[in-house]
């Protein structure tokens, strides 16, 4: 290992081979090349422009960078090892190509402003990436609950059937839940759109360099405020590990819920042959496998915020070095949110629905117990008198292995003069169902109010990600922008 930065420049001897192979960072860091070259591409550019590095000069060195870039969006750059990070790595690459004008690029920034940088470039493109594909779902979602708003479900609490409810309903619920967890990617993209670069390695420059001109090359809001802040700063892989891990726990749970129903003991839905999976030894068997992997991989999700949260705990302001730790857990959000939102996008249009199932899970009425007691309430009669006259019928059929549905009006008036063939209706599920039309209920008419709400919703945030600027429109813009000063 060469190593640049770790080389006698200080006047003392070089750091141990060993110990330099040991602590590169240069594995992890060669996701974040096409960052970093446009990080380098934009800070070049900036020097030009403030008389810092010549037009000449700055014209070489910006021209091999966005080659070399665009050799890495061609997949053909190669990035020798032996440096101790890619920050390096493309200098003396530089340096091979360049010659001694290579040495010009580091001025005014510090590799601990520049990882910055490369990590917040990384996280707004995955973030973005990971909303588009979020927002993409909970619109299927509430697409497929439009044609499903009569299509009978039991609802669950504690595992145990409670109230009648529909399909679109319940579409409505997993696409509630994604779409809070969308909203958390939104947050995370919005945390991360300051420039670190230009705050050096804890103090900022006493060079007339321009973060302004730099935050617009790169697509930011503006710089950061605070150098020391800025430098020792991992709030916004934080906030993307957290919002990666929302996503999986929501879909984790929609996956849940998938499985069961999938399950001869449930039989609500059936999974067709292609996202099916076969068992090695009983042919009759069609599981759910993908739904359990995206199931089982978001504990790594969770592992991500733990391992970033046991990180920052206790470090001192300013850099430390720990913080290279991050790479792992930050670079692996990326690729699992992306991957088990694509999973489930491309099964769920294989998972059907059995309405008939569904309906015949309604049918002996017990789930209809608490409308039975709210026709009562419309009659007038308080609702803990309603509650305890049905809870007594309930009880009665079960002694007698009775179906609700079917008791006798006469015997049911024994328990209560208002239970009377009339307030019996209430017991069918369909009309439960159907009657449910307060904000955020199961009638049609709610869940189509649910759907327009979820709908508009998931356009806003999708609007967030499409208007993210992507590193191709970076590279366009830093190749556009002169390097003359004014």
């Amino acid at each position: 290992m060469s190593g640049i930065a770790r080389t006698n420049a200080t006047g003392g001897e070089g750091m141990l081979p060993e110990l330099l192979t040991w602590s590169t960072s240069l594995e992890h860091d060669r996701r974040m090349v096409r960052e970093d070259l446009l990080g380098s591409a934009a800070h070049v550019t900036m020097l030009s422009r403030t008389k810092l590095v010549d037009v000449a000069d700055a014209r070489a060195l910006r021209d091999a960078l966005l080659a070399m870039y665009a050799a890495a969006e061609a997949g053909t750059l190669a990035i020798p090892d032996g440096e101790e990070d890619i920050h390096m790595a493309v200098e003396a690459e530089l340096g091979r190509r360049l010659g001694a004008v290579a040495g010009r690029l580091h001025t005014a920034r510090s590799r601990n402003d520049q990882v910055a940088l490369d990590l917040r470039l990384h996280v707004r493109a995955e973030a973005a990436a990971a909303l588009r594909r979020a927002t993409e779902l909970v619109a299927y979602l509430a697409q497929r609950a439009n044609n499903e708003l009569e299509t009978l479900i039991p609802a669950y609490t504690h595992r145990q059937r409670a109230q009648p409810t529909s399909v679109g309903f319940l579409l409505c619920a997993w696409a509630s839940s994604l779409y809070r967890a969308a909203e958390t990617l939104g947050f995370a993209l919005s945390r991360c759109d300051a420039l670190p670069l230009g705050s050096g390695a804890c103090s900022g420059s006493s060079l007339p360099i321009d973060r302004k001109l730099t935050s617009y090359l790169l697509g930011f809001s503006s710089p950061t405020i605070n150098a020391l802040d800025t430098v020792g700063d991992r709030d916004f892989a934080l906030d993307w590990t957290w919002a990666g891990a929302r996503v999986l726990l929501a879909l984790s749970r929609l996956c849940t819920d998938v499985i069961d129903y999938s399950t001869s003991e449930f039989s609500y839905v059936k999974l067709d042959g292609r996202i099916a999976a076969g068992s090695s030894m009983m042919p009759q068997k069609k599981n759910p496998d993908i739904f359990e992997l995206v199931r089982g991989q978001s504990g790594k999700g969770v592992g991500n915020v733990m391992a970033m949260l046991t990180l920052v705990k206790g470090l001192p302001s300013g850099y430390n070095r720990d913080l290279q730790e991050d790479r792992r857990p930050l670079l692996e959000t990326g690729p699992l949110v992306r991957g088990a939102l694509d999973a489930v996008g491309l099964a769920l249009p294989h998972v059907h629905f059995d309405g008939v199932r569904g309906a015949a899970a309604l049918t002996d009425g017990s789930t209809q117990a608490t409308d039975l007691a709210e026709a009562l309430v419309r009659r007038g009669i308080p609702f803990r008198e309603a509650y305890k006259a049905v809870g007594a019928l309930v009880r009665h059929a079960v002694d007698h292995n009775m179906p609700l549905a079917i008791v006798d009006p006469a015997i049911a008036a024994t328990f209560h003069p208002a239970l009377d063939a009339a307030a019996l209706e209430a017991l069918d599920p369909a009309a439960a169902m159907r009657a449910k039309g307060s904000i955020g209920g199961t009638s049609p008419a709610a869940v189509s109010e649910q759907i327009e709400v979820l709908s508009g919703a998931a356009e806003r945030l999708a609007a967030i990600a499409a208007n993210t600027p992507t590193l191709a429109t970076l590279a366009a813009r830093i190749a556009g922008e002169p390097l003359e000063p004014a």
